[in-house]
């Protein structure tokens, strides 16, 4: 079974759990565009929020209303990919540039549940960590990060300039906390295992589904 098939399977299998009327967090990349197509294919009746335009425009398309975040203080459960998958639930993710909108609805869910393939999981978190910074003082932010790349052009669905750390990973606890105390860094792609409820993995025809972080 070939990658795109393994994350319809996980999408798939997460389309599943969302019930009628409930407040849905949709993600961005391209397991997500799956997940819209397996609810489109459902027509479960729930309230969706999207944490980029480009899932709400790909949403809308397949007929899936999408409504402002700013109509709700908490979402039942958000669906969302990952670009790695650490054995004890640490997660990086960002790689569709759009990970300070996804660490929000994640953190407002009641649930968070990760679909992947299995080209995810990894045995380390290693670099690059996506990093969303902000335009004022990009030169002096850089220069204390060390080594960071910018993605030519790139922004986040806020504005923000969109970077990568390329620095070792380590300790992904010390590692996050000294990028979320870095001024000028908006957002960094380290999630922590405390956001994750489930994490839904395809491994050919076989979906396995862990807990690490459990309901919240």
């Amino acid at each position: 079974m070939s990658v795109e098939e393994e994350k319809r399977l996980a999408a798939e299998t997460a389309a599943e759990l969302i019930e009628p009327g409930t407040r849905v967090g949709l993600g961005t990349g391209t397991t997500v565009a799956y997940l819209l197509e397996a609810i489109a294919r459902r027509g479960v009746t729930a309230r969706y929020v999207a944490t980029s335009a480009a899932t709400a425009d790909a949403a809308r398309e397949l007929g899936i209303v999408v409504e402002s975040f700013d109509a709700f203080d908490e979402l039942d459960l958000a669906i969302d990919g990952a670009d790695q998958i650490a054995p004890d639930g640490w997660l990086v993710k960002g790689r569709g540039g759009a990970h300070l909108r996804e660490k929000v609805v994640a953190a407002s869910a009641k649930r968070f549940v990760v679909i992947a393939d299995s080209s995810k999981p990894v045995t380390t978190l290693h670099p690059p960590v996506p990093l969303e910074l902000q335009k004022f003082g990009l030169r002096a932010t850089l220069r204390e990060l060390g080594a960071v790349s910018v993605r030519d052009g790139a922004r986040s669905p806020d504005g923000g300039v969109l970077a990568d750390y390329h620095g070792d990973v380590g300790d992904p606890r010390e590692l996050s906390e000294r990028l979320a105390s870095t001024p000028g860094i908006s957002a960094h792609g380290l999630f922590a295992p405390e956001y994750v409820s489930d994490i839904i993995v395809a491994t050919g025809k076989t979906v396995t589904t862990t807990t690490p972080g459990g309901p919240r």
